[in-house]
């Protein structure tokens, strides 16, 4: 049974002391799988997001791949509520703006609809006092 292009990636991964550019191990991969030019482009895709998926790799930016085994989980690891609190906080900020921009329309609509029924009932009270 033939080692998938993951797998070539792990063991090339694991014979350097240091991290490795994605571009090595795709080239290195790619010789391993013995992928023409044109499969390589077809599958460099879904390898990289195979990558990203693999609990084994660990991207370390500036497209440097390493394994996770090697790094603390305090270094590796990202906090998902500060990525999303971030955003939540600013996505709703403008949603209330806008919120309270849409809806001053109708209140404006609502204040003259109320002031020109009051107008009306001071009228009729008028002309029945009469």
């Amino acid at each position: 049974m033939s080692k998938s292009l993951i797998d070539h990636a792990y063991d090339f991964v694991s014979k350097h002391k240091n991290s490795v550019n994605f571009k090595d191990i795709w080239e290195y991969v790619k010789k391993e799988a013995g992928l023409s030019e044109e499969e390589a482009n077809k599958k460099v895709g879904q390898f990289f997001t195979n990558m990203m998926l693999d609990g084994r790799f660990i991207t370390l930016g500036e497209n440097e791949w390493d394994l996770r085994e090697r790094h603390v989980f305090d270094k590796v690891h990202i906090d998902m509520r500060d990525v999303y609190s971030d955003v939540q906080t600013s996505d709703i900020d403008v949603e209330d703006e806008e919120e309270v921009e849409y809806n001053k329309v109708f209140e404006e609509d609502s204040a003259i609809d109320s002031s020109a029924e009051e107008n009306e009932e001071k009228e009729e009270s008028a002309e029945d006092e009469d």
